[in-house]
């Protein structure tokens, strides 16, 4: 695919499934902006990707903030004069607790990760997306946004149901300037996210894939593909969609 010349941000993108998402671009032909907190980790991923011939550079700030959102993306946006894609690819479970129990600051900070960022990021990109090519924001929501999560997962399913809603609510905006907005939803992901389970629990890890229709976890390139169909001129009649990328885990066995 020939994206060369385009930029794509993608936040959270310094593991997991948001730095498989960066390369995949990456080789597609973007210059990539990838987002992060850990600074370290965001110097060594830049140079893992120039080693292999991709343009891409570091951004250190918490998708939360909404002072460092603006700032930084709109320091890209003049930058390179305009912004094709954004990833809103940083989120979380932010852990796990009951209503009952549930403090201000736990509900707040879930919210913050999931929604507020996708929000800042998007709101900051806006007039950068409009100078763009096929510009499009694609965010990220979970089965739990339609599910509302196990137990303790409620507010984090209620943070993803917000992104589904946001989604269409940014593509009904922004349709008149040709701007998509589309979100992925991936299933059981093997990623470092994982880790404690797989190391701690690893017959409770392994029978994670019995309720997946094909059988086996999703592996970051997985989504990484969709991503990257989805940002491209293959899908430039797709918006307010959502992808489940879970091999049939949605629908249960």
């Amino acid at each position: 695919m020939d994206s060369k010349g385009k930029i794509a941000i993608v936040t959270g993108a310094t593991g997991g499934i948001g730095f498989a998402v960066a390369k995949r671009l990456g080789n597609d032909g973007y210059t990539v902006i990838l987002n992060g907190i850990e600074d370290d980790k965001g110097a060594e991923r830049v140079k893992e990707l120039t080693a292999e011939g991709i343009t891409a550079e570091y951004y250190g700030f918490d998708v939360t903030n909404e002072e460092a959102v603006t700032s930084n993306i709109e320091a890209i946006g003049e930058k390179y004069g305009k912004i094709d894609l954004l990833v809103n690819n940083a989120g979380g479970l932010g852990g796990r607790s009951r209503f009952e129990g549930m403090t201000t600051e736990f509900y707040r900070s879930v919210m913050a990760l999931n929604l507020d960022s996708t929000f800042f990021a998007s709101r900051a990109a806006i007039p950068y997306l409009k100078k763009g090519e096929n510009a499009s924001i694609i965010n990220y929501t979970s089965n739990a946004g339609w599910t509302a999560g196990g137990p303790g997962a409620g507010i984090y399913g209620t943070s993803k149901a917000a992104v589904n809603a946001i989604t269409r609510a940014l593509a009904k905006d922004l349709a008149e300037y040709g701007i998509r907005v589309n979100a992925v939803s991936p299933g059981t992901i093997d990623t470092p996210f994982h880790a404690q389970i797989k190391s701690t629990k690893p017959e409770v890890f392994a029978s994670w894939k019995n309720n997946i229709l094909l059988g086996r976890l999703g592996q970051p390139e997985d989504v990484a593909s969709v991503v990257s169909f989805l940002a491209s001129n293959d899908a430039a009649f797709i918006t307010a969609e959502t992808i489940q990328i879970g091999g049939g885990q949605a629908l249960g066995i």
